[in-house]
């Protein structure tokens, strides 16, 4: 891998899932921190955080569907609202164990929304994901 992403930004409420995710992506070794928030409020938070002056702006976000307090059509909503300065040169993909085809037609609708994938994460997806929109990491 040439260059590591800065940040992958998990956001899933399913505690099993997220040591999973966060195994995956330590195993490919291709980011310097990961980080996590249980639903689409917390994540919301995080992107509008500030850390000496800039916000933390993930390269990477996977994104679960359902989830408490915020799932994660309501955090695209109001993602979609935020500063690019918040945003930063993100690729959003949604991570669901959603079987509705719905969800996966919803998700084509929205702009933001790089892809969508279903869970868990693997090794071999997580590569493939890195080859499709971060050639320059590898």
């Amino acid at each position: 891998m040439k260059k590591k992403l800065n940040c992958i930004l998990l956001i899933d409420d399913d505690d099993a899932i997220n040591f999973i995710h966060e195994w995956v992506i330590n195993k490919v070794d291709c980011t310097e921190k990961i980080e996590m928030a249980e639903n689409g409020m917390e994540a919301l938070e995080y992107l509008k955080s500030t850390n000496a002056g800039k916000h933390p702006q993930p390269d990477l976000i996977f994104l679960d569907i359902n989830m408490p307090r915020m799932n994660g059509w309501e955090f695209l909503e109001e993602y979609n609202k935020l500063d690019k300065s918040k945003k930063g040169k993100i690729i959003l993909v949604m991570l669901s164990s959603s079987l509705n085809p719905d969800d996966l037609a919803k998700s084509k609708t929205i702009s933001s929304v790089s892809g969508y994938q279903n869970k868990p994460l693997t090794i071999e997806l997580m590569q493939d994901i890195l080859k499709e929109y971060f050639e320059d990491y590898l």
